[in-house]
């Protein structure tokens, strides 16, 4: 069943796929926020609401089919609290979601896999907020 869904790939294997995935798989992760160039760098177009695919884990097994609930487009600087919350991280604030986000937009790898080594999100750098649910677990 999962052979032919796309996959859905929660950050860079390791440590921090493995605490967003278990938080996708005990009901605490609902969304989450990519940037729009994310689409561009890899080819691939924006989620539909009602499609599905497969939640992958660090080893690269689906460990869960998703179904988008929801999809938007907002600016960095316009991500909103009820978002923030839902990705299941422990974000009391958007200025706690910022921060973290931040860390990880500008993190080594996230430029690396990017080619840009100065890569700086700022409040108009366009995001993509999706919401989701678990349907099967695997």
């Amino acid at each position: 069943m999962t052979d032919e869904l796309p996959h859905f790939e929660l950050a860079f294997p390791g440590p921090l796929r493995d605490q967003l995935v278990a938080a996708v798989l005990d009901g605490r992760k609902t969304s989450t926020t990519g940037l729009l160039q994310d689409y561009e760098v890899e080819p691939e177009p924006l989620p539909n609401v009602g499609s599905r695919s497969a939640l992958i884990d660090s080893a690269g097994r689906p460990v869960a089919v998703l179904e988008v609930t929801e999809v938007r487009i907002a600016r960095v600087g316009d991500v909103d609290l009820a978002h923030a919350i839902d990705e299941g991280e422990g974000f009391m604030t958007v200025a706690e979601w910022r921060v973290d986000h931040e860390a990880y937009w500008h993190s080594e790898d996230y430029r690396g896999w990017l080619g840009n080594p100065t890569f700086t999100i700022t409040d108009d750098t366009q995001a993509v907020l999706k919401r989701f649910r678990v349907v099967k677990h695997l």
